[in-house]
């Protein structure tokens, strides 16, 4: 059993920076591509960011690209998402996911946290 665990979340003025964590047991870590993924309400999950196991390969949304970095370290177990320069519109839950592969859709993940609130005010 793969188990997520996220943290990090919280209320930022806009421009502002935050940076979220996720610690995963249960399995081997550095096999799992990890993706960091957000649900605002009223509107569909959608993908943030991605890495892939050994932290080579990254992807990122067109919307927070040059702003959110995805890292890993796997010594720690732990994926990170470091978000600076917030606008309201990133305000969401935010999910981390493990899969196999650095893909964009959250169907082709298998294992999810419960989510993090991040809040941006203006």
């Amino acid at each position: 059993q793969v188990q997520l665990v996220e943290s990090g979340g919280g209320l930022v003025q806009a421009g502002g920076s935050l940076k979220l964590s996720c610690v995963v047991s249960g399995r081997t870590f550095a096999n799992y591509a990890m993706g960091w993924f957000r649900q605002a309400p009223g509107k569909e999950r959608e993908f943030v960011a991605a890495i892939s196991g050994r932290g080579l390969n990254t992807d990122y949304a067109d919307s927070v690209a040059g702003r959110f970095t995805i890292s890993r370290d796997n010594a720690k177990n732990t994926v990170y998402l470091q978000m600076n320069r917030l606008k309201p519109e990133d305000a969401a839950v935010y999910y981390c996911a493990a899969g196999p592969w650095t893909l964009r859709a959250a169907t082709q993940y298998d294992y999810w946290g419960q989510g993090t609130q991040v809040t941006v005010s203006s």
